[in-house]
């Protein structure tokens, strides 16, 4: 048997704490809870290391499949860190400090500090873990089960950011990942680490290969490791420019659920590596972020935002949210289309009393020919610069004036875009029956 805690196989008596058969009942001291009164508990504000987005001294994941940058934005994290620099958003580093590395994937010397220089890192202040010295002197790899040796570092160096590149490659050998149990006897030791130390611990993972759903299921793993953290972030394309990343929040048990951010990873020509520049905000969320990866693309995407726009604009700008429903399986679309068009639109939902039902209501003004809101990209930060205007940005959401023209196919009678009033497969299948009629 393995005690996963040691990090080291020893032998465990699965009977120890059994008190031995000749000892009575009545002798054996018995067990109690331990309690504290909630009124000798002295209240404290939440410690943020990122305002809003990372606290201090908890576990937070960042999720995101490979070649996204996940590696390169932990190391962005540390830069900040370490020089007590400024957060994306203009928030300051409240709590600078050293960083300790454990980093499974990349080489120290051609990857991990290239990319902490391109960070403008201090890197006298990171720690890279390179294994546990073993009494004959030899090392052998670490895992999340030296804790002891964890906080020891910690304290010692005073790091306020560990970072676990990624969790899956340091979960103690006889560990099932994907039961609850192991996982959280782990995770509740290194949280315990957290909160003594006041260390944040930022756990790394790639994305499992399931399809949308709720963004807390999708990072490898028991949901226990969800359950643990106090807040999640994930990394994914930015569904309106294949060049920019974006950094969204997928828990916040501490506080609101903060804005994304864009990001684009550019080339850091002296080191070789890249290097993380921030354009912005970012109208996205999670969810929507992973539906996108999942295989709607932007023309989709396009068509029921213009769709959407379209019905609510006829209605004269608000329509009961039953009736949009009820439109949308009637055009096609799913539920989930048409919630993801409501929010790239910006589109506003309300109740005017308990007993009535919710509606929707384009902004004020996009049903009188203002540009819509579906061309919002988000803000950007007034430091950083924006996207280039050549880049794959995709055309702004046509006006309401265009959206007018839209008639009804001389054929199908469903609603044609553009000059043509027939789709073109309309028309080519009149053909083929006229032609048919001709050759009889």
């Amino acid at each position: 048997m393995t005690n996963i805690y040691s990090g080291s196989p020893e032998l465990v008596d699965p009977y120890a704490d059994v008190p031995p058969l000749d000892v009575e009942p009545d002798q054996v001291a018995p067990s109690r809870l331990s309690t504290i009164r909630l009124s000798d508990v002295q209240p404290e504000r939440v410690s943020w290391l990122w305002p809003g987005r990372i606290p201090a001294g908890k576990l937070v994941t960042l999720d995101g499949d490979p070649s996204l940058g996940k590696s390169t934005l932990s190391l962005a994290f540390a830069g900040i860190v370490t020089t007590g620099g400024t957060w994306p958003d203009n928030s300051p580093c409240n709590f600078p400090g050293d960083v300790i590395l454990l980093s499974a994937e990349d080489g120290l010397a051609d990857t991990v500090r290239p990319r902490l220089d391109a960070a403008g890192a201090d890197v006298t202040r990171v720690h890279a873990v390179q294994g546990v010295t073993l009494p004959d002197g030899t090392l052998r790899p670490p895992t999340l089960a030296d804790v002891l040796e964890l906080e020891q570092l910690v304290t010692e160096t005073g790091a306020r950011l560990l970072v676990v590149d990624v969790l899956m490659a340091y979960l103690p050998s006889g560990t099932d990942s994907h039961k609850d149990q192991d996982i959280r006897r782990v995770l509740s030791r290194l949280s315990s680490l957290a909160d003594t130390t006041g260390c944040t611990v930022l756990l790394l993972r790639h994305l499992n290969k399931a399809k949308g759903g709720d963004p807390m299921y999708r990072g490898g793993g028991s949901i226990g490791i969800v359950g643990a953290v106090r807040a999640g972030m994930l990394v994914a394309k930015d569904p309106d420019d294949e060049n920019l990343r974006v950094l969204a929040c997928t828990k916040s048990n501490l506080g609101p659920e903060p804005e994304a951010l864009t990001y684009r990873l550019t080339d850091a020509d002296v080191h070789g590596v890249a290097r993380v520049e921030w354009i912005g905000t970012s109208n996205h969320d999670a969810r929507a972020l992973l539906a996108d990866a999942d295989g709607e693309d932007a023309g989709d995407r396009r068509e029921v935002e213009i769709w959407l726009h379209d019905v609510l604009a006829s209605a004269g700008g608000t329509l009961a949210a039953s009736e949009v429903y009820k439109k949308a399986r009637g055009a096609g679309y799913s539920n989930d289309q048409a919630k993801r068009a409501k929010k790239k639109l910006q589109i506003s939902s309300a109740k005017a009393d308990m007993d009535s039902g919710w509606t929707w209501s384009l902004p004020e003004g996009s049903t009188e020919g203002s540009e819509g809101s579906g061309s919002q990209k988000g803000t950007p930060f007034a430091p950083f610069p924006l996207p280039s205007a050549d880049t794959n940005n995709e055309p702004p959401l046509p006006t309401t004036p265009s959206l007018e023209l839209v008639k009804l196919c001389s054929h199908c009678q469903e609603p044609v875009t553009g000059s043509t009033a027939v789709h073109w497969q309309c028309a080519l299948k009149a053909a083929e029956r006229t032609d048919g009629g001709n050759a009889a």
